[in-house]
């Protein structure tokens, strides 16, 4: 597979310069007045190191061309909003392959063709996904999926990802039937391929903590053959994805294969993996009996919504605010603080998944929370509360020295970055952010139907207003504000939901909301 060699800074600024002709910078409710404010601060600040396909000088238009746009009286949470997107932008690089996302801003020895790792790849998507350009993520899923395939040594493989369940994610923000039709085949013999190198003959799933990117964690090790909640996760998710895209295309035995292993996976997974005495998915030790610490891989499981619900399962949650528990200053820890192997694991090693508070750990969860919270009655004392008060804190992580930063992990007690100024964690592109406002505070709930679902997780009460603006989804412009006294915005009272400046819903309160697309 071949792709366009033509310089990548031409084409830059050729779709800059037809986006601005074609388009205002004013979206149907906000302006980028302060997308380019805070990118102005961001450059400002910036060494600019590292230079890939958008550099910092072109940066404001070309976030402005292909972001959505989000205001909120929360400071910490719109700028941060912001700054992850000019983050991503970092790692977007075109290459003679295609369009691919890094990891690293530096280049890494155990990286892939064009400095990729496969780690963060189910992150990448689902951030990227809300990009309006869908090229970037269809050219670098075909990369991984067509191109690293050939290589002398693939490195998709070098880490579990949930591949397919993102690329059916991509799917529902932009509908592609041609693209998911084409990928099948190559998304079904990737699934194949996991099921020989890591498939027990019990049909669980086995990984080195290494390769679930989470190294010298507290149950784990670089050489140890575990059964992980993780990689067993994964694999349920990618199943119902499996399901879902082979329904699609009217392939109707693949689509029985991949139900009946979903049902398989989702059963094993509550039968082995569950600690009824400690109420908490943990990890299964490869001679045998469970990890005696929760970890908060732990809250994959809900990533996903496995969990049957129950009220046995929603116990696990009350970890989450206990601060024996996952609770910390600074974020959920990797590992209950009340385990006396808290923190021990990492020292002095490359990385610690033993207790430090790490993005990509925080992601998952935090999207495991906000569908508790929007698909299952038993909550077990969960609420928007607890959802908004996490996400914020992982917001104001996000500085080093009071300027904005990120990093790889950090100190669950005051938030210094744990790989000091090592030039590799700047911009660390390994977890996600702006997708956990957009589906989850905001609450779009992205479907296959041409119904919009709006579920918002903004604590009733809490704010007065937001916006979330020029979001492209089953190729419409779709606008959601809330405006507690219509005075804000001009559009009326409550929650409403327009498609291409057109109101197609409405609520007087932050409730969940459908609505449907115009035919």
């Amino acid at each position: 597979m071949s792709f366009s060699t033509r310089p990548a800074a031409l084409l830059l600024s050729l779709g800059l310069l037809t986006a601005t002709v074609a388009q205002a910078q004013t979206g149907f409710v906000l302006s980028d007045a302060t997308l380019r404010a805070d990118v102005a601060r961001f450059n400002e600040l910036d060494k600019e190191d590292v230079i890939n396909l958008v550099p910092n000088a072109q940066a404001a238009d070309w976030l402005s061309q292909q972001v959505p746009r989000f205001e909120c009286p929360d400071s910490a949470l719109q700028h941060t909003y912001y700054y992850r997107w000019w983050c991503l932008r970092k790692h977007l690089k075109q290459t003679p392959d295609g369009y691919v996302f890094t990891e690293f801003i530096t280049p890494m020895k155990h990286a892939g063709t064009h400095n990729t790792i496969s780690s963060a790849l189910g992150h990448h998507i689902y951030e990227g996904r809300w990009l309006h350009n869908p090229q970037y993520i269809e050219q670098y899923t075909k990369f991984w999926l067509y191109v690293d395939a050939k290589r002398t040594a693939p490195r998709l493989h070098g880490f579990s990802s949930w591949l397919q369940d993102a690329v059916w994610s991509f799917y529902l923000v932009t509908p592609n039937k041609p693209l998911v039709q084409e990928l099948l085949p190559a998304l079904n013999a990737d699934y194949h391929l996991w099921e020989k190198e890591r498939m027990l003959p019990n049909r669980l799933f086995w990984q080195y903590d290494v390769k679930d990117a989470m190294e010298e964690s507290i149950s784990g090790g670089r050489k140890v053959k575990n059964v992980r909640p993780t990689i067993n996760s994964y694999m349920y998710g990618n199943a119902k994805a499996l399901t879902a895209m082979a329904k699609l295309t009217g392939t109707d035995s693949l689509q029985r294969k991949y139900a009946a292993k979903a049902k398989q996976l989702r059963a094993d997974v509550q039968r082995v993996l569950w600690d009824d005495k400690d109420a908490f998915f943990k990890v299964q030790y490869e001679q045998g009996g469970l990890c005696e610490w929760r970890e908060e891989l732990g809250y994959i499981p809900w990533y996903f919504s496995l969990p049957a619900d129950k009220p046995k399962y929603a116990r696990q949650w009350a970890q989450l605010t206990d601060e024996g528990g996952f609770k910390a200053p600074w974020g959920l820890t990797t590992a209950e603080r009340r385990a006396p192997g808290f923190r021990t694991h990492g020292s002095g090693h490359g990385c610690e998944w033993d207790g430090a508070v790490w993005p990509f750990a925080t992601t998952q969860t935090l999207k495991g929370l906000a569908n508790l919270l929007t698909e299952y009655k038993h909550q077990d004392g969960m609420s928007r509360r607890v959802y908004y008060d996490e996400l914020r804190k992982y917001a104001l992580s996000h500085q080093k020295n009071g300027q904005p930063y990120l990093g790889e992990y950090q100190d669950e007690k005051n938030g210094e970055w744990l790989k000091g100024d090592n030039p590799r964690s700047s911009y660390y592109n390994h977890s996600g952010f702006a997708d956990l406002i957009i589906t989850g505070l905001v609450g779009l709930k992205p479907r296959a139907d041409n119904v919009v679902e709006i579920a918002p997780l903004v604590p009733e009460g809490q704010w007065d207003y937001f916006c979330l603006d020029e979001l492209r989804y089953h190729g419409r412009t779709l606008t959601v504000i809330w405006d507690r006294t219509g005075q804000k915005y001009g559009k009326g009272q409550g929650l409403r939901v327009f498609a291409d400046g057109k109101e197609i819903g409405r609520a007087e309160k932050l409730q969940r909301l459908t609505a449907k697309l115009p035919g």
